[in-house]
């Protein structure tokens, strides 16, 4: 009888050993634990947000990850934390991840160097530059912003990036403005109080600051275009051509359709994602475009999300486009 209780019990050690090493039966992922994924997002307020929470629950529904969001100090914050491991996914835009790679502009002296690991999943929607003026200011190109009172963002910013590239272009510096470094809704309470002539804002149209200055102030929106916008996209590959129109921006205070540039939100993971999980989190979100509970859900594409990539595609993003056929 002892005997055949001390097999029994090894049996049961044995079995417990099995299922231990396979990850304990569940069938998840082939991350195992690490198939619960954070994805950092941005401000309450903000757009990344409650997209983020949107494309997780198509990203949850439809593939064994489990994905929760948490609010943050959106892309730069965000790059922090996958670095980090705090994060498994973020929202970033392509141009502060560009910065991040290379240990450039904004990224140049923060102190983790150039975070070399980054890497795309997939291109979600355009980032606006959008140059907001009065429409009784005088102030029709970025040119004539010489001498004037401008918010170029937040120190250390994406969007004060942004505008000194756009200045730079135009044969400004800031030292031809009077610069002011204020975030969008500052900046617009500036123009209000007639503080600011001029604020630089890179976001998705429509924006909330500018849309509540609009109900106190008749608003122009400058265009960048031509050799400036050429020498820009030529620099900079995460900069793309857009037009805000009254239809696609939201803007219905919006005298003419206005020609500018973007740059693009990013879902972006690190290179220590594994393959599988990463081509199931893009295949979900573009089989599933339709059932993100968002409005930028409906720029999200097969098309769109492989252009202007700055940081290389993950291996398993790139297997999946080029199943599908937008990869070479």
């Amino acid at each position: 009888m002892k005997k055949k209780i001390v097999m029994a019990l090894a049996l049961v050690l044995c079995v417990l050993m099995v299922l231990t090493a396979c990850g304990g039966g569940g069938g998840g992922t082939t991350q195992g634990p690490s198939s619960n994924l954070i994805m950092a997002t941005g401000g309450v307020a903000g757009t990344y947000y409650p997209l983020g929470g949107a494309m997780s629950a198509v990203i949850t529904d439809r593939t064994d990850l489990n994905v929760t969001i948490t609010s943050t100090g959106a892309s730069a914050a965000n790059i922090v934390q996958l670095a980090q491991n705090e994060a498994q996914l973020a929202i970033v835009q392509n141009d502060v991840m560009h910065y991040a790679f290379t240990a450039t502009e904004i990224w140049s002296e923060h102190a983790l160097g150039a975070v070399t690991n980054l890497a795309t999943l997939m291109t979600l929607y355009p980032e606006t530059l959008q140059i907001v003026v009065e429409q009784g200011s005088g102030i029709y190109t970025v040119e004539d912003l010489r001498g004037r009172r401008v918010s170029i963002g937040a120190p250390g910013s994406g969007v004060e990036a942004n505008a000194l590239q756009v200045l730079g272009a135009h044969g400004l510096t800031r030292d031809d403005i009077s610069v002011l470094q204020l975030g969008f809704a500052d900046s617009a309470d500036a123009m209000r109080d007639g503080m600011a002539d001029a604020f630089f804002v890179t976001a998705a149209t429509p924006n909330t600051a500018i849309m509540e200055l609009a109900t106190a102030r008749d608003l122009r929106i400058l265009p960048i275009t031509g050799a400036a916008a050429q020498s820009l996209m030529n620099a900079y590959q995460f900069y793309v051509q857009v037009t805000i129109t009254v239809e696609n921006s939201g803007y219905a205070w919006l005298p003419e359709s206005v020609e500018t540039l973007a740059v693009q939100a990013t879902l972006a993971a690190t290179t220590d994602m594994d393959e599988q999980v990463a081509y199931d989190i893009v295949r979900a979100l573009i089989e599933g475009r339709d059932d993100i509970g968002h409005d930028r859900g409906r720029d999200i594409s097969a098309a769109n999300a492989v252009q202007s990539i700055s940081v290389p595609l993950h291996p398993g993003a790139e297997r999946f486009f080029r199943e599908i056929g937008y990869l070479p």
